[in-house]
C-alpha cells in the first residue's frame, strides 16, 4: 500500500480518535463525584440551572462523537474510493486555464464539504442550542448566513486560492515565499476591513449611545492612556442568547464590540472589568504577538506546500490521475489539518497564559479583582460552560483557562493586595 496513504489515513483516524476519547474523558466529569457543584458557585448557581449545564455539556459531547463516528469514514472513503479524481475529471470537463480549473476543484471540495456539514450545524443549532434555550436563529436568518459566508468564502477564499496557485505554475522555487508575502498582506489588509466592511454584512453594530458605561469605559481610557476608534454593541441576540465581547482592529482603528446580551446581564463596573481584561491582551502585546504567529505558521505552511507540489506517490495515494498545482495544494493541506492540530498546542498554552495575565492587567489598571469575578461567573452560568473540564481537554483544546482556575489566580492576585499600575 501506498505509504502517503498511510499516513494520510493514520492522521484522519488517529486525530478523530483522539477527539473521542477527550469527549469520552469529558463525559466523565460530568456525572459522579466529580459533576459536583463547586464550592466556589454555591449561592449564585441553583440546582436546576446546574443540572441542565451538565447535560448541555453531555448532549454535545455525545453529539461530537456521533458527528467523528460518521465523518472519519465519510472523509477515508473518499479518499480511497477516488472522490478527489472524480472531482477533478469534473473539473477539467469545465474549464481550460490552470487557474479556473483549481477554482472549479476547490469550489467543489467545499460545497462537498459544506454538504457533509450542513446538517450537523442543522441539527445543533436548532434542536441542541434550541433545547437549551440558546438558539435565537431563525431558518431564514441561518439561510442568509449560510448564503452570505459562502459568497465571502468564494470571494476572499478564491481569490487567495487563485493567486497561490498562480504564484506556483509561473515562479518557480520562490512561489511559496511571494505566495506568503501575498497571503500575509491580504490577511493584514483584512483586519482593518473586517469591522467596516465584513462583520455588518452579518450583524447590526451600533455605538454605545450616552450613558452610565459609555462614560466609566472613556474615564477608564483617559487614566490609562488607551485610545480606539469606538464602542459599539451587536445584535448578537437574534442568534444566541450567549454573551460574548471582543476588540477587532488595529491601531487608532481598534474597536469594542459588545454583545447586546452581555450588556443585559452585567453590570456597569464587571463590563468595565471584562474591558480592561481586553485593553490588557493590546497593552501586553498579545495581538501582535498571536497576530506573528500566525503569519510565521502561514510561512512554514506555504514552504511545504514547495515542498510536494508534483509529487506523484502523494497523488497516487489520492487517487487521482492527473499531477497538478492545485490538487498538490488542497492535499498537503489535508495532510497538514491533523498535524498543525498539534502543531497548535504551545499557541493554545500561549494563549491561556496570555488571558491569566490580561485578567491581571485588568485587576492592576481597575484595581476590581472581585468584580472581573463575578463578571466572569455570570458568563459561565448564562453560556452554561463546563466548569470542570477534563485536563486532556483543556491541554488540546482551551485556548482559554477554565473558570475555577481563573477564579483562584484572581483571588491571590486579591489576597496579594496588588497595586495598581496606572493611577
Amino acid at each position: 500500500m501506498n505509504t502517503y496513504l498511510i499516513v494520510i489515513l493514520a492522521l484522519i483516524i488517529g486525530t478523530g480518535l483522539l477527539d473521542i476519547l477527550l469527549d469520552v474523558l469529558g463525559l466523565s466529569t460530568l456525572k459522579g463525584p466529580k459533576a459536583a457543584l463547586p464550592e466556589e458557585f454555591q449561592g449564585i448557581y441553583d440546582a436546576e440551572k446546574y443540572s441542565q449545564a451538565l447535560r448541555y455539556q453531555a448532549t454535545n459531547a455525545r453529539f461530537d462523537i456521533v458527528s467523528h463516528l460518521i465523518e472519519i469514514p465519510v472523509i477515508c472513503g473518499f479518499i480511497v474510493y477516488g472522490g478527489f479524481n472524480t472531482v477533478d475529471l469534473w473539473a477539467r470537463n469545465h474549464a481550460q486555464s490552470p487557474i479556473w480549473i483549481a477554482l472549479y476543484f476547490a469550489g467543489a471540495l467545499t460545497v462537498l464539504r459544506m454538504a457533509l456539514s450542513l446538517p450537523f450545524s442543522v441539527y445543533k443549532t436548532f434542536v441542541i442550542e434550541e433545547k437549551f434555550g440558546f438558539n435565537k436563529t431563525s431558518p431564514g436568518t441561518f439561510a442568509l448566513d449560510l448564503v452570505k459566508g459562502a459568497a465571502l468564502g468564494a470571494l476572499i477564499g478564491g481569490a487567495i486560492f487563485a493567486g497561490v496557485v498562480y504564484f506556483f505554475e509561473t515562479a518557480g522555487p520562490m512561489a511559496w515565499l511571494y505566495s506568503w508575502l501575498a497571503f500575509t498582506a491580504l490577511q493584514l489588509v483584512l483586519v482593518y476591513l473586517a469591522p467596516v466592511v465584513l462583520l455588518p454584512l452579518f450583524n447590526k453594530f451600533q455605538e454605545l449611545p450616552d450613558g452610565e458605561l459609555k462614560t466609566a469605559i472613556s474615564q477608564y481610557n483617559t487614566r490609562n492612556r488607551f485610545q480606539m476608534s469606538g464602542i459599539y454593541t451587536m445584535d448578537s441576540s437574534r442568534r444566541s442568547t450567549k454573551g460574548n465581547a471582543f476588540f477587532t482592529g488595529f491601531g487608532r482603528f481598534k474597536r469594542l464590540v459588545l454583545f447586546d446580551t452581555l450588556v443585559e446581564r452585567q453590570t456597569t463596573d464587571e463590563l468595565v472589568a471584562i474591558f480592561a481584561h481586553e485593553v490588557g491582551h493590546f497593552k501586553l502585546g498579545h495581538i501582535l504577538r498571536f497576530t506573528a504567529i500566525s503569519i510565521a505558521s502561514s510561512a512554514l505552511l506555504f514552504f511545504v506546500f514547495s515542498l510536494f507540489i508534483g509529487n506523484q506517490d502523494l497523488f497516487d495515494a489520492f487517487k487521482v490521475q492527473n499531477v497538478s498545482v492545485y490538487a498538490s495544494l488542497i492535499f498537503v493541506a489535508l495532510l497538514y489539518s491533523p498535524v498543525s492540530k498539534f502543531l497548535g498546542l504551545a499557541a493554545s498554552a500561549l494563549s491561556r497564559k496570555a488571558e491569566f495575565e490580561a485578567d491581571r492587567y485588568s485587576v492592576e489598571t481597575f484595581g476590581k479583582a472581585e468584580t472581573l469575578i463575578s463578571a466572569l461567573k455570570k458568563l459561565s452560568i448564562d453560556n452554561l460552560s463546563n466548569l470542570n473540564p477534563h485536563p486532556l481537554r483543556v491541554f488540546f483544546d482551551y485556548t482559554h483557562p477554565p473558570i475555577l482556575k481563573r477564579v483562584e489566580v484572581l483571588r491571590q492576585l486579591a489576597q496579594g493586595g496588588v497595586v495598581r499600575r496606572i493611577r
